[in-house]
């Protein structure tokens, strides 16, 4: 039986050379994008099913505390009642509105494993970058590496990982760390971004890197 339309697409961009490996570098940070009540509730507008996500996040959260990686949490929230911080995209989306700073929304998920000294970034919009001092972070604890999980793999994820592709980080975007309301969004944007902006990289993988700090995958 011939491949459907994926495996094609596959064969496709191999042949043309997309889909290279970045590979890991030497001195990685992790950060978990919106893995808050809002979007881990999956009764509320915007959540989903993330039990998973947040399972495999934990792994990682706690290898990145052994070996005294920075570990960085992302969150969304809104404090203007007419959202007028959120622009437009509270124009597009009416979920917008369980973000706001006075409900519980934009609080962690309490599953993950935070502890004090890891970051929380505050943002409006889709990419972890975007009006935050995330690029600051990075660059006082000399990162060339940012590991990256939560959801939505179509949104916040996909925006932050092509950030840090063009400011200069290699993403690393964990295949079971992160998660989306549409399993059809998911599937095509790891496809897209493993071709075009991140590696995206098994779990195990990554806890082998973060187990030997230091090591990158392509050297030999």
């Amino acid at each position: 039986m011939a491949g459907g339309p994926l495996q094609d697409d596959e064969a496709f961009f191999r042949a043309r050379g997309f889909g290279q490996t970045i590979g890991f570098g030497e001195r990685p940070a992790l950060l978990i994008v919106d893995l808050v009540k809002a979007f881990t509730d999956a009764a509320r507008p915007l959540g989903a099913d993330l039990d998973a996500q947040v399972v495999a996040s934990n792994l990682l959260i706690d290898a990145a505390h052994d070996r005294g990686i920075p570990v960085i949490f992302s969150s969304v929230s809104y404090s203007d009642p007419k959202l007028r911080d959120a622009g437009i995209w509270a124009l597009k989306q009416k979920g917008t509105a369980s973000l706001m700073a006075s409900g519980d929304g934009p609080e962690l998920d309490p599953r993950l494993h935070f502890r004090p000294g890891d970051a929380i970034l505050m943002k409006k919009y889709a990419s972890c970058f975007y009006g935050t001092d995330l690029i600051s972070r990075l660059l006082a604890g000399r990162a060339d590496t940012l590991i990256i999980t939560g959801c939505t793999t179509s949104g916040c994820v996909r925006a932050s990982a092509v950030d840090a592709c063009q400011i200069g980080f290699r993403p690393m975007v964990v295949r079971e760390a992160v998660g989306d309301r549409s399993a059809a969004a998911h599937d095509q944007s790891l496809f897209d971004l493993n071709a075009k902006y991140a590696d995206v990289v098994s779990l195990e993988a990554t806890l082998h890197y973060l187990a030997a700090i230091g090591h990158n995958a392509n050297a030999t």
